[in-house]
């Protein structure tokens, strides 16, 4: 897995990602919010199943108890290397963002 962390207040990128697959098709990728995050702070997600491939937004995000998009329901999953991207915004705070890749044969 390769990640890479960038401009942005210093710990408001995602941690903890993780990625799960359930009946060979499904998917859901969980994250917590960055421990520096200002309040604000919500995430989307973006992922391709190969770095040339067509980007794609989460369809249904999973919240948590404040609204804050805290992970990702897949259906109809390949099992391939994907790249996922997870950015933030907030309205005062430039945000880190948080990108990986991921060979899902390997989950």
């Amino acid at each position: 897995m390769d990640t890479a962390v960038f401009s942005g207040i210093n710990g408001s990128a995602i941690e903890n990602f993780s990625c799960v697959i359930y009946d060979l098709s499904l998917m859901n990728c969980t994250w917590q919010a960055g421990r520096n995050a200002p309040g604000d702070t919500q995430y989307f997600l973006y992922w391709q199943n190969s770095r040339g491939g067509d980007v794609m937004e989460c369809e249904l995000y999973i919240k948590d108890e404040n609204g804050r998009h805290a992970g990702c329901r897949f259906k109809n999953v390949k099992i391939e290397k994907s790249y996922f991207l997870v950015n933030g915004s907030s309205k005062n705070s430039l945000i880190q963002f948080y990108d990986t890749d991921i060979h899902l044969h390997e989950i």
